[in-house]
This record gives C-alpha cells, structure tokens and sequence, in this order.
C-alpha cells in the first residue's frame, strides 16, 4: 500500500487537502441549504401552502413535518446506491450526481402549486421532490467526508474531516441569511404568497459554484490503488450485504454513535423553532436571528472539537458530548420559556456545541472502522439507516409529546434516553484515533487472503 500510505505521512503536504477540503464543504454547504430551508420551511410555509388547515396550528405543522421525515426515509436508500457504487466508480463521480439531483429536487419545490390550486395533488408533488432530495442528501455525506479523510494524515485526520461537518451549519447560516432576509423585506402575505419561493430557487445558483469547485479534485490515492486491487482480482461486490457480514461491529456501533447526535441535532434546529413559534410565541425574525449566531458558533466549534479528538482521542470527547448532550433538554426549554432573547439564544447555542462535541469526530471514526474497497458503504449504512429513527422521527415525536402534555419534560426525557444509547456505543467503540487506512487495508486483504486459502483447503 505504498501509494496508499501518503496520506499517512507526518509530513503530508496539505495544500492539495485543502482543495479537498473546499470541494467536499461546497457540497455540504449547497446540500444542507437546501434541506435546512425545507425543515425551516415545513413549520413557516408548508403546514399553511400544501396542507388543509388542522385542528390546531400543531396538526397542520405535524402534516409537514411528516413530509419532513420522507427526506430521511429516501437517506439510507441513497447512502446505499451511492456507497456501492462510489466504492465501485469513485467519491468524486457521485458526489457531482448527488450535487445535480438535490439542487433540481429543490428547485422544482420552488415551483409547486398549492394545496389551494390543485388540492392534495400538492402534498403528494412535494412528497416525491422530498424523497428525491433526501436520496440524494443520503450518498453526500458519505462521499464528501470519505473524499477529505482518505486525503487526510493519519494524526490530523479528525481535524480535516470535520470540516466538511462544518458545512452542515455553514448550509443552515446561508439558508437562514436567506429567510431572514426575505421575512424582513416582505410582508407575511408577500411571503407566504411567492417569497418563499425565491429561498428555492436560489439553489441552482449555489448549485453551480458547487458543482464547479467539484470538478478540481481527484479520488485519494488510497482509493485509486483499491480500486485497481479490486478490479485486478475482479471483485465486485461492495454492497451493503457484504459490510454487514465483515464488519458488523462497525456498522452497529456507528448507528449507535448517530443516534443520539442526530436526534439532539434535530430537536435544537428544527423543533426549537415549532416550540419557540407556537408554545412560546416568539416572532418569526428573532427566531431566525438567534438561529443565524447559534449556526455560526457551530460552525466554529466544529473543527476545534475535530482538533481536540486528534489529540485526546474521538471516544473521550464523543463521550463528553453524549452526557451532556442528555442534560439539554431539562434546562434549554426552560430557559426557551423565559422568552427572554439573550437567555433563549444561549439555550440554542449550548445545544449545537454540545452537539458538536459528538458530530465533529465522526468522519474520522467511521472512516477509521473500515477498509477503502467497502468504507463508503459502510459509512453511509451506519450514519443513513439510523436517520430513519432518529432525525426523522424526532420533530414528529417532540410535536406530539408537546401536544399531549403541554410540557418540555417528556421532550427532555426523549433526548437524554436517545443520548444515553449514544453513550453506551461509544463506551463500546474502538478508540481509532491515528489509525493508518493503508494498514485497515493491508488487514482486510490479509483476512481475504486467509478465508481464500481456507476454501481451496477445504475442497
């Protein structure tokens, strides 16, 4: 694995990384613009464009929200289409088809009748434009942190790698500038009318800086030697199946680590501004606002943490993150309720840095948990499926709760059983931090190898 082992070199040159580094973040950044607008839109837009009016404003917002969660019904499936065929073709090819489909899926969103023109015709267009923007949000991830961790030193690797976390907030930031800016310019009626339209198809423009800044970059070269490998010995399966049969510790435990981290994540962005809106009665501006300081204080608090698991390690500091991730709940709502601007805002903030406390470190580890021929499937299958559980279901559920009980507390008690089962896969996981790829490769092919030998054996 000489070619391979590059990227492992302390002295590793990191200007080409951060070219890297700038491609996979253009992505992530357009990617989560766009699924960041639509679960802002879903509680200021949709539940009153594309839905029949409800019992009470929670039934109309539940309806979007379910339209919310196609989105993360559609991920696992596009992490595996993407993950087999990325292992297969190369990050780079893919992560420019997922760039495209997402940025039309939006588009067209933009440009959907209402519920008022064509009836329940208009839920159902969204649905399918939903579904297709999260099969495409669902191969991005796994590609754009496999792009920039396989590039990445060995000693350095959660550092780099989180960047392209970064571009989760950096995404949610510019949709946010976006709203905010037409909220403050339109009236209500002028917003709900056609400005919200504008926040949509402003993504073909972000959608084509993206995609140019994509195509100057390559694959690492530790994938273009696997890829050579594989072809050489005429391997073609790199499907999920076969990442659950090798290494289903990995695939566990990396669902395991997501699950409380997109749960928290979820809660603080997207239902905080249902709560904020409707329990607390907060104006829509103030809201995005706060949400605009908390985004950026994310995006800077990511790639220190990502420096801090290269240095003590990913499980100490994912660890750190999963406790107090648990606590957040028991005192941010409470201090929601204050409605007081500047103790509102700090409860938004301390959510998305004890969140980044878990999601800063995760490329590094999930990279570090499986050989280059299958570490796009693999990651993809651990980070995807387990949105179907927890992303999705967590603004439905806290809804509901707060519907049924009128109070914080059981929302609270969601999150912290949510982040003690994080908790416990950490406690679970390997440490990897400073882990070689070139050797996880050298190892897997030694057990291939092994299992070959023991077949001809045996016949």
């Amino acid at each position: 694995m000489s070619v391979g082992s590059a990227a492992g070199d302390p002295g590793y040159a990191p200007s080409n990384l951060r070219r890297v580094v700038a491609a996979s973040m253009a992505g992530t950044v357009v990617e989560w613009y766009e699924f960041f607008l639509y679960g802002t839109a879903a509680t200021l837009v949709f539940s009153k464009v594309f839905f029949p009016a409800g019992t009470s404003d929670l039934d109309a917002i539940l309806a979007a929200f379910v339209t919310y969660a196609v989105g993360f019904v559609a991920r696992p499936l596009g992490g595996l289409v993407f993950g087999h065929f990325g292992d297969k073709y190369g990050r780079k090819k893919l992560l420019q088809f997922s760039l495209i489909l997402v940025g039309a899926a939006t588009f067209l969103m933009g440009c959907l009748p209402t519920f008022g023109q064509i009836g329940y015709w208009a839920p159902a267009l969204l649905v399918l434009l939903r579904f297709l923007q999260g099969f495409a949000v669902g191969g991005e991830w796994g590609g754009a942190v496999l792009l920039v961790a396989e590039h990445s030193p060995n000693r350095d690797r959660g550092f780099w790698a989180s960047w392209p976390q970064a571009g989760v907030p950096a995404g949610n930031l510019l949709a946010t500038v976006v709203l905010l800016t037409l909220t403050s310019t339109l009236s209500d009626a002028a917003f709900l009318s056609w400005g919200w339209r504008v926040a949509f198809w402003l993504s073909a423009v972000v959608v084509l800086v993206g995609y140019y800044i994509r195509t100057k970059v390559t694959d690492a070269p530790i994938f273009l030697e696997a890829q050579q490998e594989a072809e050489e010995l005429k391997e073609s399966s790199f499907s999920a199946v076969e990442v659950l049969k090798r290494y289903p510790r990995g695939v566990f435990t990396a669902m395991g680590l997501r699950f409380g981290e997109n749960i928290m994540y979820y809660l603080v962005v997207t239902f905080t501004i249902t709560y904020l809106k409707v329990q607390v009665g907060m104006d829509t501006s103030d809201i995005l606002w706060w949400l605009l300081i908390a985004h950026a204080v994310h995006f800077v608090a990511i790639p220190l943490v990502g420096r801090a698991s290269d240095r003590l390690g990913r499980r100490p500091v994912y660890l750190v993150g999963a406790i107090l991730g648990g606590t957040w709940g028991f005192f941010a709502f409470p201090m929601m309720n204050s409605a007081h601007h500047v103790v509102v805002l700090l409860a938004i903030v301390i959510g998305l840095v004890f969140h980044a406390l878990m999601y800063s470190a995760q490329p590094a580890i999930m990279a570090e948990m499986f050989p280059t021929r299958m570490r796009y499937s693999g990651v993809s299958l651990g980070y995807q499926v387990t949105s179907i559980v927890a992303g999705s279901l967590a603004p439905i559920i806290a809804v509901r709760l707060l519907d049924t009980f009128d109070s914080s507390v059981p929302i609270a008690w969601y999150l912290a059983g949510a982040c003690a089962i994080t908790a416990i896969a950490v406690l679970v996981a390997r440490e990897t931090k400073g882990a070689d790829l070139a050797q996880i490769d050298a190892a897997d092919a030694a057990q291939l190898a092994s299992e070959a030998k023991a077949a001809v054996t045996a016949r």
